[in-house]
């Protein structure tokens, strides 16, 4: 393959990647309104059932979501709720949680 092919290419993916969605921690501060009651009003939950999410990490975060929503992680109340999340509410509820402080 030749050099400047290889580059062109590079940079087409390049492109693309930067395209790629961008998380709305604004949204997902609005979105996580219904988790404030559980996982507390900063991410600090209140009771020791439930986990504190602020800081965690957003990848874990992620999968967790989509594991409630797909029922691969059991927990009535939050297969309900996670049911209702976009791919995108999931990234920002996420990504809004890790930006917060522990």
């Amino acid at each position: 393959m030749p050099t400047l092919f290889k580059l062109i290419l590079f940079s087409v993916f390049s492109m693309m990647s930067s395209l790629a969605y961008t998380a709305d921690l604004k949204a997902g501060k609005a979105k996580a309104n219904t988790c404030v009651s559980c996982h507390g009003v900063s991410g600090i939950s209140t009771n020791d059932n439930w986990p504190n999410l602020a800081g965690q990490n957003k990848g874990y975060l992620i999968k967790q979501l989509k594991d409630f929503k797909t029922g691969a992680r059991k927990d009535a109340q939050m297969r309900y709720w996670a049911k209702t999340l976009s791919k995108e509410d999931i990234e920002n509820i996420a990504a809004y949680y890790n930006s917060l402080k522990p």
